[in-house]
């Protein structure tokens, strides 16, 4: 984690550094919305989720895992500079985690009962971040596309009853967590009023990182990918 973590913080400080600071309009922004990982059809068929959803499903379905269970409530924050009337460089922080409920598709207990299993996936991406204004800053409305690079914290955990290659039933916690460096890709408009700003935002990131095989996941990675629905309130000084 120490050198993907590097990278970004001389990013960010190559970024912001750039901008003229005595004359340099600045922000903070603040962001709400919903996260929605990667696809199960867009997942390796090494990714954890994919393997788990050939024996295990979710409580709405009867045949492998909804990912729509894992689409949940995201927030964070960005601090924006503005490099002159048509750019500005960021740098910010969020966070999601979700839990969902699994069960085996073809095991019960010996009582009949399910056997389950609760599945966490939680991110923090660190984002260093370039966007384009094409009608410029200080506008009634001001849309923008940008680009970056992100530093994705995460922690996967499985916890509950599993069956062994024996159909033996036993309680385990698996656990893999780290740090993986990405793409970033975003679009939104924002709408000033005073100080403050309004607006919304799509931002889309990739990363893929390495379970650790001594936890015997069922697959050896975990795609921490997926699009996030933001609503965007800033403050300018």
């Amino acid at each position: 984690m120490r050198r993907p973590f590097s990278s970004f913080v001389l990013a960010a400080i190559f970024a912001v550094g750039c901008a003229p600071m005595a004359s340099a309009q600045q922000s903070v922004d603040f962001y709400m919305g919903g996260f929605v990982p990667t696809s199960m059809s867009s997942r390796g068929v090494d990714d954890v989720l994919f393997q788990n959803s050939s024996f295990l499903s979710t409580l709405n379905s009867t045949n492998g895992i909804d990912l729509d269970q894992f689409n949940n409530f995201t927030f964070g924050g960005d601090y924006l500079v503005a490099l002159g009337h048509y750019f500005e460089a960021g740098g910010g922080i969020g966070f999601y985690q979700k839990t969902v409920t699994t069960t085996y598709t073809n095991f019960v207990n010996a009582n009949g009962t399910e056997i389950f299993q609760d599945l966490q996936l939680r991110i923090v991406p660190f984002s260093a971040t370039f966007r384009v204004l094409p009608f410029g800053h200080n506008n009634g409305v001001e849309p923008y596309v940008g680009a970056g690079v992100g530093v994705f914290a995460w922690r996967y955990s499985e916890t509950g009853q599993f069956v062994d290659a024996n159909s033996n039933i036993f309680n385990g916690n698996f656990v893999g967590s780290g740090a993986t460096v990405g793409p970033m890709v975003l679009g939104g408009v924002r709408f000033p009023v005073g100080p403050m700003s309004f607006g919304g935002e799509i931002r889309w990131q990739s990363a893929s990182a390495d379970l650790p095989p001594d936890q015997t996941f069922a697959g050896s990675k975990i795609n921490l990918g997926g699009f996030n629905y933001l609503f965007n309130m800033g403050f300018r000084f």
